[in-house]
């Protein structure tokens, strides 16, 4: 009978650790954007109110500079920067013209992935991956370490642009690395796409001035299983892994031309009518793939587009045509700039850079409001908004978090800041109940 019972309990057990694990995988954060990098929390208990003294679980200062998004797998933390041994000329907000650098700093720079423990902002790890000058200049707002690292929970992968990409275990041990010979950007403003993870391959897009190219290489080894030439110019889009009812796709927004690839590198759809920069990250929300393109200085096109699964070939619209067949709905001017767009609650809501906002009923693509504005000299926008709990979230490069309300008026809840005039252009992750919000020196905790 007492092994009966022991039995019982041990099921029983067993039973409420499968039921409660969402909880354990609520703290996972393994890519940019978060699960379908979509930017969502899926926690209620998330906070919505922080200053210096509120809700600041802990913070860290990290050395160097990076603004690669933080990462999270159960009890760890993990991101990724570069720390010039020189003097370094620090970001300048709301630049973008005026900030290229010609020549790269003449100085040793050290290229490091670090470990936090979640609870405390204790740091665990600190591996150097490599060492030396830097082989190329990037924008003084840019960093060598913007792309974010992702994890499948054995190992994180963390790429480092024009440098290379390194496979480290979860005690920081280095188990392989793949360099890559550097490629000249527009103007020198450096890299930004984040790698993407499917099963055992890791995805890279290159879109440079000089070879631009995709390759899958193999996470086990770091062994390449393909490449792929890409027609296109300088572009800073992360690629997506659309996993539809009718296959799995890579999806890759591109100047020239937007395309999706199979699991192998082919092609299977295009279309063309991007802005002459890219950067936002697609997504899939309930069934449609939104993509945007909205290069500030474009007069043309700025498009936002839905995309149904099952395309084959040029999707292209016609002129005049804002849907077809594959496209479900389009804006030809409402993209963002820096932001990706978010779909929240059946709403789609893009941030400008400069400070306004408009939302959309994603799968029709009506307007609901249109260009609101946040406060005046409120404006500098490069974080993709966040949204959890009825509420969308959109940090400013002064550190300052507006909270909006989710719906169909546009109402600012309040404002968050840290106070400390800490530099704001890293897209936060949320484990569980915690925000991690990464400013230009230092890591914050946020907790209810």
């Amino acid at each position: 009978m007492n092994k009966a019972r022991s039995l019982i309990s041990i099921i029983a057990l067993c039973a409420t650790l499968l039921f409660t694990g969402y909880a354990t995988a609520d703290n996972n954060w393994t890519q940019f954007r978060g699960p379908g990098a979509r930017g969502l929390g899926a926690s209620d208990a998330l906070p919505d109110t922080w200053s210096t003294t509120e809700n600041v679980e802990w913070k860290t200062d990290i050395p160097g500079r990076g603004w690669s998004s933080p990462i999270v797998y159960e009890n760890q933390v993990f991101l990724t920067t570069v720390v010039n041994q020189g003097e370094s000329e620090d970001p300048k907000k709301g630049l973008y013209f005026g900030g290229e650098r010609d020549k790269p700093a003449d100085a040793v720079h050290e290229w490091r992935v670090l470990s936090l423990d979640l609870e405390s902002g204790k740091v665990l790890w600190d591996t150097k991956v490599h060492e030396g000058k830097p082989a190329f200049a990037v924008h003084i707002k840019n960093s060598y370490a913007s792309e974010t690292p992702i994890t499948d929970g054995k190992h994180i992968y963390a790429y480092f642009g024009n440098q290379g990409l390194y496979c480290l275990d979860l005690k920081g041990n280095l188990v392989w690395k793949k360099e890559f010979d550097p490629k000249r950007i527009r103007f020198s403003w450096g890299l930004a796409a984040s790698p993407i993870l499917h099963e055992d391959k890791i995805i890279i897009v290159n879109d440079n001035s000089g070879e631009s190219y995709m390759v899958a290489l193999d996470k086990n080894t770091g062994e390449e299983l393909w490449n792929v030439e890409r027609d296109e110019k300088s572009n800073w889009s992360t690629p997506y892994i659309w996993e539809n009812d009718q296959r799995t796709e890579i999806i890759t927004p591109g100047t020239v031309e937007t395309i999706s690839y199979d699991l192998d590198g082919k092609r299977l759809w295009s279309f063309t009518g991007m802005s002459t920069i890219t950067i936002a990250t697609p997504y899939e929300s309930n069934g449609l793939l939104y993509i945007s393109s909205g290069y500030v200085g474009d007069r043309k096109a700025r498009p936002l587009y839905a995309i149904r699964p099952g395309a084959s070939g040029d999707i292209t619209l016609k002129e005049g045509e804002t849907a077809n067949d594959f496209i479900a709905w389009s804006d030809p001017f409402g993209a963002p700039y820096n932001p990706s767009t978010l779909v929240f609650d059946g709403l789609l809501y893009v941030l400008f850079d400069r400070g306004q906002m408009t939302c959309y009923n994603a799968a029709t693509g009506e307007i609901i409001y249109e260009q609101e504005r946040f406060p005046k000299g409120t404006g500098g926008f490069t974080t993709s908004p966040w949204a959890y709990d009825g509420k969308i979230f959109c940090l400013n490069e002064d550190g300052i978090t507006f909270v909006i309300k989710a719906g169909d008026t546009f109402e600012i809840l309040n404002t968050n800041t840290l106070g400390e005039n800490d530099m704001g252009m890293s897209t936060p992750a949320m484990a569980g109940d915690r925000l991690l919000l990464r400013t230009a020196a230092r890591l914050y905790s946020i907790k209810g």
